[in-house]
């Protein structure tokens, strides 16, 4: 199992709206330049996060994001889901998956499930506050000349 650049820019963002917001949303540009990922390409990513109820967008000239909820309530779990779909190794032991006919037979399975429940308890218990106050800081955005 590989997390996409997707569910990896997801929790660059998420962090990074959570580091830099305060009364004013956090624009697109500056997320965009900060992390250095392509407009458009996040502008993908943050509708999924908005579905979601992970951002809320605030319209207008000085518009961009806040958090949807606190980021102490926001976990890593719930952006990789909301990006990446059901984290499971193996279909079998997906959340939902029909009972597979060689269950009783097969010797991975017990090995997957373990797999599984190890990695949902991982991405469970990691909150983006965590990994907001894990990073190292981050630099000041550019200064514009002209």
């Amino acid at each position: 199992m590989m997390i996409s650049t997707r569910g990896r820019y997801a929790l660059r963002i998420m962090a990074d709206v959570a580091r830099h917001e305060g009364d004013a949303p956090v624009s697109v540009r500056e997320i965009a330049l900060r992390q250095e990922i392509s407009g458009k390409y996040m502008e993908q990513i943050i509708s999924v996060l908005c579905r979601a109820g992970l951002l809320k967008s605030v319209r207008g000239a000085q518009g961009g994001y806040h958090l949807a909820r606190p980021c102490g309530e926001i976990t890593v779990g719930m952006i990789l889901r909301a990006t990446e779909g059901d984290l499971a190794p193996v279909e079998c032991v997906a959340d939902g998956a029909h009972p597979c006919e060689r269950i009783g037979d097969c010797p991975s399975h017990a090995v997957f499930s373990k797999v599984y429940a190890a990695i949902n308890q991982v991405i469970d218990g990691v909150f983006l506050r965590d990994l907001i106050d894990d990073a190292a800081p981050v630099p000041p955005l550019p200064e514009k000349k002209g």
